[in-house]
């Protein structure tokens, strides 16, 4: 089969662009930096360019699409022409390609609406009422590509939750780095249940969707390790396995809400050389360490056919071997 994966320079990416390859699939990547991968056939350039996309999607049987921007802050006229526009120009350069698969990654952030979610299954993306600009604009992403799905174009949507492993440097390599400068909080009693989902657990999701997606057609499913388990203990175990002293101090998380607010305001006024890491706080990120948020798994690993095989703590071991080289 050949299968186009777009955003193979991240975690989630690269790795089901190798899993793909590795079993023999002939896989296009297409992203704007280098992916290093052996024995696939890359592309380098944007999903908002068309010339790139039409280049990558031709004669390709399926597509998985992880290319997004990703960020607690930004424009939202930048989020909307990458996240949205870019998912058209790939659904429209895929469609004329004659690809009959298109795997849409989304985020279970696309439905959360600023309260807890506890058991709950997929939901449906709602572009006018997730919190924030990238959960809105992937939300419009979602609804724009599930739209597209028709008999010879199957489209389904995976919203892997709170992706992590050895070699992340968007989630885990962040928190470790905050709590090493003393500027990770707990946010309350960090008792809220939150689950996430291991690298390996994540891409094996993924690729079974590209083979189940002409049968699971038209879906949504959210993808997780299926062990909830309260934030803080989350943040202490990826801490203790990189030898980083765990946060040791918390704040209410209406303060923190509060502060999520000035400092978005303030990194949109900031000089660029200010603000070109995250910020250390804005309110979507409030919400996110304050709320439960867990998922029913019970039809996702019925419908696509997978259950994890990495644990949370098989996967914190192996961040700390990781970690120790």
């Amino acid at each position: 089969m050949r299968v186009l994966v777009t955003g193979a320079s991240g975690l989630l990416g690269r790795g089901v662009a190798q899993a793909l390859a590795e079993r023999g699939e002939h896989v296009t990547v297409l992203q704007r930096r280098a992916a290093g991968l052996d024995g696939v056939r890359e592309i380098r350039g944007s999903v908002e360019d068309a010339d790139a996309v039409e280049r990558a999607a031709t004669g390709q049987d399926a597509v998985v699409h992880l290319a997004a921007k990703v960020s607690f802050t930004g424009s939202v006229e930048e989020f909307e022409r990458v996240n949205v526009g870019g998912t058209r120009v790939l659904l429209d350069a895929a469609r004329r390609a004659g690809a009959t698969r298109f795997v849409q990654v989304s985020s279970p952030s696309v439905a959360h609406l600023g309260s807890s979610i506890v058991g709950a299954g997929a939901g449906a993306a709602d572009p006018q009422r997730a919190r924030g600009n990238y959960a809105r604009t992937k939300a419009a992403a979602e609804v724009e590509a599930l739209g597209a799905d028709r008999s010879g174009f199957a489209v389904v949507a995976v919203r892997p939750h709170i992706v992590w492993g050895p070699g992340d440097t968007q989630l885990v390599q962040r928190v470790v780095d905050r709590a090493a400068a003393g500027r990770l909080p707990v946010l309350g009693s960090g008792a809220a249940l939150v689950d996430t989902t291991y690298i390996d657990n994540a891409v094996a999701a993924l690729v079974a969707a590209v083979d189940r997606a002409e049968a699971v057609h038209g879906e949504a499913f959210v993808v997780t390790n299926g062990e909830p388990r309260p934030i803080a203990d989350i943040m202490r175990a990826w801490c203790r396995a990189a030898g980083v002293s765990p946060p040791a101090w918390s704040i209410p998380p209406g303060l923190a809400r509060a502060a999520g607010a000035v400092v978005e305001a303030a990194w949109t006024v900031l000089p660029s050389r200010l603000t070109r890491d995250e910020p250390p706080m804005t309110r979507f990120l409030a919400e996110q360490l304050s709320t439960a948020h867990w998922f029913d798994q019970r039809r996702t690993r019925e419908v696509l056919g997978v259950t994890p095989t990495v644990s949370f703590d098989e996967g914190v071991a192996r961040l700390a071997r990781h970690y120790a080289g």
